[in-house]
């Protein structure tokens, strides 16, 4: 049983580092598995004591008694090379996380649903002006963050228009976004300096569908904080938390987990 792990760690994010430094800590050797594709094709729990945990992973196969879930949420992006280039550089995913950088700014928020209101309503704090475009003139978004972006005196809405191509790349800077209505197909150019997705997130959970229950958006379903229905298999990060997607909130959760798993192999052995 040597050759054994005590627990094997998936993703190598806020919540999947932190909880390789609790695990290591208490001396469980993890061994972390780096990147968000994980090929995996069966994940078996059994008896502790005879079987533990198959993971395979293309053309290597691990065993261990625990595993702990942290391959995080990717964000969606437009998939436009020019939005690519510029991430980092005026194109971001998360207001909290870069909305201050905007101070005195304008900038624009993709999206219809709740996301993208709740993107708009916080940038709100820091840009001068928010523009939020849609593809459609119908909104996902709940009739209440809806009504409160409308009533902003910040926000303004581009409906039916789509971004063609974010402007500035040479400039290693956001300069303004090329506009395309997707009714008339006329073309603009909106000057901004600075561009936000609000199109959600892809949890990095489906190799794990018919083994662990997920959400109806593939989120991993947890109890009491970070366990799985699966006894022995843990989920921290953004993989689980669909609410908060912060790296604070991330790293306290790969601690529990990591936690979690100290006291699941006290009371099942090692």
């Amino acid at each position: 049983m040597s050759d054994i792990r005590d627990t094997v760690i998936l993703g190598s994010g806020c919540a999947g580092l932190t909880a390789a430094i609790y695990a290591a800590r208490a001396n469980l050797k993890p061994l972390v598995l780096e990147g968000h594709e994980f090929r995996m094709g069966h994940l078996v729990s059994a008896d502790l004591s005879k079987h533990p945990f198959v993971l395979n992973l293309g053309s290597d196969t691990l065993h261990a008694r625990t595993l702990i879930i942290a391959s995080g949420a990717s964000a969606r992006w437009l998939g436009l090379p020019s939005e690519q280039a510029l991430i980092g550089h005026g194109v971001s995913s998360c207001a909290t996380c870069d909305g201050f950088f905007f101070s005195g700014k304008e900038i624009a928020v993709v999206g219809g649903g709740d996301s993208a209101m709740e993107e708009a309503l916080f940038l709100t704090r820091f840009a001068t002006r928010v523009t939020l475009l849609h593809r459609r003139d119908q909104f996902r978004a709940s009739k209440i963050m809806l009504e409160r972006a409308i009533a902003h005196p910040t926000i303004s809405f581009m409906s039916n228009t789509a971004v063609e191509e974010v402007l500035g790349v040479e400039q290693k800077e956001v300069t303004g976004l090329r506009l395309r209505n997707t009714v008339t197909g006329a073309q603009s150019t909106l000057n901004v300096s600075g561009l936000f997705l609000g199109i959600g997130h892809e949890p990095n959970a489906k190799m794990f569908a018919g083994q662990i229950d997920l959400d109806q958006d593939g989120y991993v379903t947890t109890h009491d904080q970070v366990h799985t229905r699966v006894p022995g298999v843990f989920a921290c990060g953004d993989v689980q938390d669909r609410r908060y997607r912060q790296a604070i909130t991330a790293a306290g959760s790969g601690c529990m987990a990591a936690l979690e798993v100290e006291k699941y192999l006290e009371e099942h052995g090692r």
